[in-house]
Parts: structure tokens; sequence; C-alpha cells
């Protein structure tokens, strides 16, 4: 079974800029689909992020896009989310996932922000933005 450990949150003011990172241990970046997730206070968990094992194909929440960006790191086996013009609306705990390995061959041609996809969760890091 595979570690992920995100690092980065913080408390930020609305307009701010925040890069979570999501260490990963017993999986390969390059191999497997990766996605963020967020789940704020009294709501469902959301996909944020998500990208195929080849790096080429992200996906987006409508509420993010323009303002976060995943990537990746293969050397590092790291995965990012850089997050600009950050909002109150994105405060949440922001977690980071890996793909099943059984769907490597669907996560090589395109990804998915659908926790049916991720059988591999990081222990989740606080994000809060003030207004």
């Amino acid at each position: 079974q595979g570690q992920l450990v995100e690092s980065g949150g913080g408390s930020v003011q609305a307009g701010g800029s925040l890069r979570l990172s999501c260490a990963v241990l017993g999986y390969t970046v390059s191999s497997n689909c990766m996605g963020w997730f967020r789940q704020a206070p009294g709501k469902q968990r959301e996909g944020v992020a998500s990208i195929s094992s080849g790096g080429d194909i992200k996906t987006y929440d409508d509420s993010v896009k323009g303002r976060f960006t995943i990537s990746r790191d293969t050397g590092k086996n790291t995965v990012y989310l850089q997050m600009t013009n950050l909002k109150p609306e994105d405060t949440a705990v922001y977690y980071c996932a890996a793909g099943s390995p059984k769907l490597a061959g669907i996560c090589s041609r395109s990804s998915s922000r659908s926790s049916s996809w991720y059988n591999a969760w990081g222990q989740g890091t606080q994000v809060t933005v003030s207004s």
C-alpha cells in the first residue's frame, strides 16, 4: 500500500497563493492518475483537479479553472497544486489521491476527478482563506 503525504497548506488572505505538495511513496506518478480533492466543513468531498499518468491530460473543477494548476515532478515522484487568487470559498482540507493501479490503462489517456478512480489518500492539509 502506498503513502501520500501532503504539505503546503496554511492561512492566507483572499487573493493570495499557496502551493500544495504531495510526496508519493509506493506509487509512481508516471504510472497512475493523480488527483487533488477538498472537503469543506459540512460539505461532501469534491474533486478539484486531476492529471493523467502521462501528465498531459488535466481536468479542473469549474470553480478553480484559471486559478489552480496541477503538475507533477516525476524525478521527485511528487504532485503539486498551485493555487492562486484564492477565495474564502476555497477554504477546506485538501487531499492528494493516487489512482487505482487497475486503471493504469485508462489513466494513460485520461484522468478523472471521480473519487471512485482513487484508492490511496493522503492525510490532508488545511487551507484557510480569509476575506
